[in-house]
């Protein structure tokens, strides 16, 4: 540097603090559970992640944006790792029982929004959809359908390797491993007991039929 743009240059007014996307999201997240999509304002998501409204449509694009990615933020940091120890266990009776035991506890856990945020969403949305809308439901109807493709995943592994009754209805019975996962979501909404909610987790490996 040359002794004339050493005069010339501005002086610094210090490094901009980074934008915490992960906190934002965390915060977002928050006012979705507690307002649900459509009551939730601009400004109260603004408020809550600490940023203006030109911060947010720079960041996320628009709220329904905002609102997927908070959704699979939540899908991603709560459910990735129990759906992968589910696809790793090699008994699919641990296996099973070993996911909603888990299930449970998150759907509880004062760490989390209370009930999954994904079942919540399908059943919040209005059914006067805005174009908005129907982009958010399509995206949660595609998650739903992806725990719905993991149960049956696992369960064609767990019939070929005979652990299950050959004439066994794999899509039927992962239906509705996905149905009793979606309602436990619902009761831990409702403030069912961690008890309770953990009783009716353990009928999940009663649903299926022993060789």
């Amino acid at each position: 540097m040359t002794a004339r743009t050493a005069h010339t240059a501005p002086r610094s007014k210090g490094r901009p603090r980074a934008f915490d996307r992960t906190g934002a999201l965390r915060r977002a997240l928050e006012v979705f559970w507690k307002r649900g999509y459509a009551p939730a304002s601009v400004a109260e998501l603004c408020a809550a992640m600490g940023i203006r409204p030109p911060s947010l449509y720079a960041s996320f694009g628009n709220k329904a944006s905002l609102f997927l990615e908070a959704v699979r933020f939540y899908e991603r940091t709560y459910w990735e790792a129990p759906a992968v120890r589910f696809l790793a266990e090699p008994d699919i009776f641990r296996a099973v029982e070993s996911f909603f035991r888990e299930a449970a506890q998150i759907l509880l856990s004062p760490d989390t929004p209370c009930g999954c945020m994904v079942v919540l969403a399908a059943v919040n949305i209005s059914r006067n959809l805005s174009e908005e809308e129907r982009e958010i439901m399509e995206a949660v109807r595609a998650l739903r359908f992806a725990t719905r493709d993991m149960f049956a995943e696992r369960l064609r592994r767990a019939a070929a390797e005979g652990q299950l009754p050959a004439d066994t209805d794999l899509s039927a019975l992962a239906g509705a491993l996905n149905t009793l996962l979606e309602g436990l979501s619902l009761q831990a909404r409702d403030g069912l007991s961690p008890e309770a909610l953990q009783a009716i987790a353990g009928h999940a490996v009663r649903l299926l039929p022993r060789p």
